[in-house]
């Protein structure tokens, strides 16, 4: 009974999530007999901006677990092979690592540092017709318009507008605790992110 639970647990499949750097990744992606399956979860407008090929694309806004499991199956993906994830920095890789895990039997590899450490890594990008500033980018513009706008407009018209600078900053504050952004989920449904 024993060497059956052996057999058992030797052919399950691994679907823990694990990480890769971006130099181990641009070796294997690299390789001559490579056929990484790959899942770049960053916007739509980010992708179209550059892309790395033989991709995949499922936005995180957008992710759906069953589309990526029929995805893996139409393309013949083994089970025992890894899907990675990939975003402009690792971030959005992560939370599609989470939301993925108990519905896909692969594992998930993280490729640490997403587009930005491969573009530094001299990977082959392909450059697209678009040209969108990244979403973490967006972020940090956005949260930083609004506390300078807070503070003139509580400076100049009323002190009731430095509540929009302190609640933007408790807005970073909880989104660094918590590792997930409002901020950027709204501005990945933006129409310049589609």
């Amino acid at each position: 009974m024993s060497t059956q639970q052996d057999t058992q647990q030797d052919t399950a499949v691994d679907t823990s999530i694990t990480t890769i750097s971006a130099k181990e990744f641009k070796q294997q992606k690299q390789s001559p007999e490579s056929q990484l399956r790959v899942i770049d979860v960053r916007t739509h407008a980010e992708v179209n901006s550059e892309s790395l090929g033989d991709c995949a694309h499922f936005p995180l806004q957008d992710l759906n677990s069953a589309a990526v499991k029929a995805y893996l199956e139409q393309q013949g993906h083994d089970s025992s092979q890894p899907v990675y994830l990939l975003c402009a920095s690792g971030q959005r890789a992560a939370k599609a690592s989470e939301q993925l895990q108990g519905d896909l039997d692969h594992q998930l590899v993280i490729v640490e540092g997403g587009m930005n450490a491969l573009k530094q890594l001299g990977i082959d990008i392909a450059k697209g017709s678009g040209n969108i500033i990244s979403l973490e980018r967006q972020v940090r513009i956005a949260a930083g318009s609004l506390v300078v706008l807070g503070v003139i407009l509580g400076f100049a018209v009323n002190p009731g507008f430095y509540g929009l600078s302190a609640f933007v900053g408790a807005g970073l504050v909880f989104a660094g605790v918590t590792d997930s952004c409002g901020m950027g989920m709204v501005l990945a449904r933006m129409p310049w992110n589609n």
